[in-house]
């Protein structure tokens, strides 16, 4: 992307994030879609994933605003202005979602965008366009339809680790008694004594022992699953752990399990996971970070120094 496109973005972005009324993101939705249009017929493809970033945006803050005034002073349902009893001056009536341009479809796309976290949204962007630049997607208009891992329910949270980061775990651990957040495929690699799968749900289950754990990345499981594996280690019933994330170091699951972590591997280059179907996948966005929780911090950072960066006794 050169600097004036990297420009004119960031101005779209803040143009977006800045919008208090539903006709002003609604009008930036609709000039980002023409935008869009043209790029393609342009066969200009940054400028197309650009301006279909900068819609989903606008569809997003859509369904802010739409909750916001849901809150307060409502939000008609279609052509039928809400009444106000007191007989008060009509402006002071909620418009409805005709009258703001919004129809049923765009309506349900805003409420989906707008409930998840802004964390999770500006991952899902970041993954849907590494997916086009490394394996050449086409430009969905949909985040929906997009084939995101762990997108609004709808994609797969099933991506596994290569063996040979297991393996390596396995020798920190020296066993594997638990792995909390697995499948029966999954355990052709990890070979823990028990593993939870998503039915059982590990996170309503005790744990236990050495444990492995590779959390759904997707929100709000992985900070669920961060949180239960810092509750069964202060409990003492783990008594040592790795768990592999994505490094999402602003994020306030990994600054949790970094304030306790004994060491942390932050990986040299990205983790190229494995799909249900045995093959690698694209490699996510960013790289990833192996915290470690127990005794043997030298051998863990001996063990990981090949795959990374380790910064050891940060337990506190």
């Amino acid at each position: 992307m050169s600097v004036g496109q990297i420009t004119r973005y960031d101005t779209a972005c803040k143009a977006v994030a800045d919008a208090k009324s539903v006709d002003e993101v609604k009008d930036i939705r609709d000039k980002s879609e023409a935008m869009r249009i043209y790029a393609r017929q342009a066969k200009n493809k940054q400028l197309e994933i650009d301006a279909s970033e900068i819609r989903f945006r606008a569809e997003r803050r859509i369904g802010e605003l739409m909750e916001t005034q849901r809150q307060t002073v409502g939000l008609a349902p279609a052509g039928r202005p809400k009444e106000n009893g007191s007989g008060s001056d009509p402006i002071s009536k909620p418009i409805t979602l005709a009258e703001a341009g919004i129809d049923k479809h765009l309506a349900d796309r805003a409420r989906k965008y707008a409930a998840i976290s802004p964390d999770e949204f500006e991952t899902i962007l970041a993954e849907r366009r590494q997916r086009i630049d490394s394996e050449n997607k086409r430009i969905t208009i949909n985040l929906l339809e997009a084939g995101i891992r762990g997108t609004f329910g709808t994609g797969n949270n099933e991506w596994y680790t290569p063996a040979e980061y297991v393996e390596a775990a396995r020798a920190v651990l020296g066993d594997i008694d638990l792995d909390p957040a697995s499948s029966e495929l999954a355990q052709k690699t990890v070979k823990a004594q028990r593993f939870f799968t998503a039915e059982i749900n590990g996170l309503k289950q005790d744990w236990n022992g050495r444990v492995w754990l590779n959390p759904p990345y997707a929100q709000p499981l992985i900070a669920d699953f961060a949180d239960k594996m810092l509750d069964e280690l202060t409990g003492g019933n783990v008594n040592a752990a790795i768990v592999l994330t994505n490094n999402y170091t602003d994020t306030t699951w990994f600054q949790k399990l970094a304030r306790q972590a004994d060491a942390i591997c932050f990986t040299r280059g990205r983790i190229r996971f494995v799909s249900p179907n045995d093959e690698p996948v694209a490699s996510p966005i960013q790289g990833q970070a192996f915290f470690y929780f127990g005794p043997d911090v030298e051998r863990f950072s001996g063990d990981f120094a090949k795959h990374g960066f380790v910064l050891g006794g940060l337990a506190t």
